[in-house]
C-alpha cells in the first residue's frame, strides 16, 4: 500500500477521523497477515515507510505507525503518506539452538 491519508475532514472531527486512518492501515495489515505464504516461508514482514510527503518518507518499523500518525495529528499536518510493502520470510535458526543440540 502506498498512500496519501488526509488527517482532517470537513464533516468529522479530527479525532474521529485520525482514528479511522488507523483502523485503514490495521486492516491492510490484517488482510496481508492472512494471505496464504509462498512454499518454504514462515512469516510476512513488512517494509514500511512514513512521511509527510512520499519524498519525505523514512523507514519506520510496523509499530511505530500508529505514533507517527498521532505526533502529526497533533503536529496539525493535513496529510501523511504511508508505505507498507509485505515481503514473505524465513525464520534463521539461532546459533545458539545448534550448541544446545550438541550438548543433549
Amino acid at each position: 500500500m502506498k498512500k496519501t491519508f488526509a488527517l482532517t475532514h470537513p464533516k468529522h472531527k479530527a479525532e474521529r477521523w485520525v482514528e479511522l486512518v488507523k483502523h485503514d492501515i490495521k486492516k491492510y495489515l490484517g488482510r496481508e497477515r492472512r494471505k496464504a505464504l509462498p512454499p518454504g516461508m514462515d512469516y510476512w514482514s513488512f517494509d514500511c515507510r512514513f512521511g509527510a510527503t512520499e519524498e519525505t518518507a523514512e523507514k519506520v518499523f510496523t509499530s511505530e505507525i500508529n505514533k507517527r500518525i498521532d505526533a502529526a495529528a497533533a503536529a496539525q499536518q493535513e496529510a501523511v503518506y504511508v508505505e507498507i510493502l509485505a515481503r514473505a520470510c524465513k525464520h534463521k535458526p539461532r546459533p545458539d539452538a545448534e550448541q544446545d543440540d550438541s550438548a543433549e
